[in-house]
């Protein structure tokens, strides 16, 4: 039974949702209203579809958009972020997957895409496809009463305040912040304005009904916006009447360390709470050393979340920077293709180009990837084979060039 891959046609809409929301087991129905909002943010020429020759269904869907990705030194690419991928059990290991993959990755090659990002459900899919584990998460609970914070605080002592603000005005502020961030941190994407109206409740999914949140925003002593937290709290009570609370972020904004310090001490000051649970961070935050006693903080979450996949080599590392000046040779093997060459990065200089020089290292594409934003070391994926040194110390250099002082991170799923 073999199936066609193409691009959707706009009528074609309903039965490719009704396919994702089949391959990522939601048994219920796409209603009217949630077709007519996603139609009306898709990209039909990048929405594929694998449809049955037999019975002309819908059988695997892939969808992309148009995304930036913050790279070390503050640049941003642009990137292919890929999402709703979904091949029906009836139809899986039949290729249809492959296929799909190589018409968005040709296709993003095409319009000048650098890389291409997703968030993998399942770790052993998409390495095959070139893509790396290129950041992690990690997520903390704090136990409130351990934190050895003066539980008489009452805001913070470098002359900010915070304010809680309503959805509105945090849509306002948040953007801005955001973009702060994404100039401090690789592996952080853009959000666009949808994102915001989607996560401040001005347009909602019938399919993810909008939950009224808090919002609170830090100011600094001048009175300028460096902060922004978006949370929510469980209503937990024993039977004796007394409160035992949890507060879950939604967002944690930042774009000072003052003001990191200031927000999650107001999280851990909120009468009736008990645990402050902190949503995805970065595997290296802060949020644990803020804290007079840091076991206060135990981690409940941690894993591999953004994966990476270059494109164009030469634009990609032409585009970030490095700690250490160096001149390294890369083999890069590819069989999807794009990636595929022999390139000499002078980190001195930040410039890439193809070559002929002998190689210093090889590698494929998956292993580039990952060592991309800085969060993994050359030695481990040496020791682990999927890099082969050709010469001495060229292993030991890709490590200083590539890593990072701070380790990358996504915020955001998408």
């Amino acid at each position: 039974m073999s199936a066609a891959v193409r691009p959707i046609a706009e009528s074609e809409f309903p039965e490719w949702l009704q396919a994702v929301h089949s391959g990522f087991l939601r048994p219920e129905r796409a209603d009217a209203s949630e077709i007519a909002q996603r139609a009306k943010h898709t990209d039909f020429a990048r929405t594929l579809g694998a449809f049955d020759e037999t019975t002309g269904r819908c059988v695997a869907t892939f969808r992309s958009f148009a995304q930036e990705l913050t790279v070390p030194g503050g640049a941003s690419v642009p990137a292919s972020a890929v999402t709703n991928v979904a091949v029906l059990p009836t139809h899986r290991r039949r290729g249809l997957l492959t296929r799909m993959m190589a018409t968005e990755l040709a296709a993003a090659r095409e319009r000048g895409d650098v890389v291409s990002t997703l968030i993998a459900a399942e770790y052993p899919i998409y390495g095959r496809y070139g893509y790396g584990p290129a950041a992690s998460i990690a997520e903390w609970e704090i136990d409130v009463s351990r934190t050895g914070l003066d539980p008489r605080w009452s805001g913070p002592a470098d002359g900010g305040r915070i304010e809680l603000v309503d959805a509105a005005e945090a849509r306002a502020i948040g953007p801005g912040l955001h973009e702060g961030l994404r100039a401090v941190s690789p592996g952080t994407v853009s959000r666009n304005a949808r994102w915001w109206s989607l996560a401040t409740g001005l347009e909602e999914m019938s399919s993810r009904p909008y939950q009224e949140k808090f919002h609170a925003v830090y100011r600094t002593a001048q009175g300028e916006p460096a902060g922004l937290v978006v949370y929510g709290a469980d209503a937990h009570w024993t039977d004796a009447k007394v409160p035992l609370n949890t507060v879950q972020v939604k967002d944690l904004i930042a774009v000072t360390p003052e003001a990191q310090r200031a927000l999650w001490h107001f999280l851990c000051s909120i009468d009736w709470v008990l645990k402050v649970r902190t949503g995805y961070r970065a595997p290296d935050d802060l949020v644990a050393q803020l804290l007079p006693d840091p076991r206060a903080a135990r981690i409940v979450t941690a894993s591999d979340f953004l994966w990476v996949r270059v494109l164009d080599v030469v634009r990609a590392l032409g585009a970030r920077t490095y700690a250490v000046p160096g001149v390294l040779v890369l083999e890069v093997t590819d069989p999807a293709g794009p990636a595929a060459g022999r390139y000499r990065l002078d980190a001195g200089t930040g410039e890439c180009a193809a070559t002929g020089e002998p190689a210093d290292l090889r590698l494929d594409a998956s292993a580039l990837g990952s060592l991309y934003l800085g969060d993994e070391s050359a030695a481990r994926l040496g020791a682990l084979g999927r890099i082969v040194e050709e010469r001495p110390g060229a292993l030991a250099l890709a490590d200083a060039v590539f890593r990072t002082a701070r380790r990358p991170w996504c915020p955001d799923i998408f």
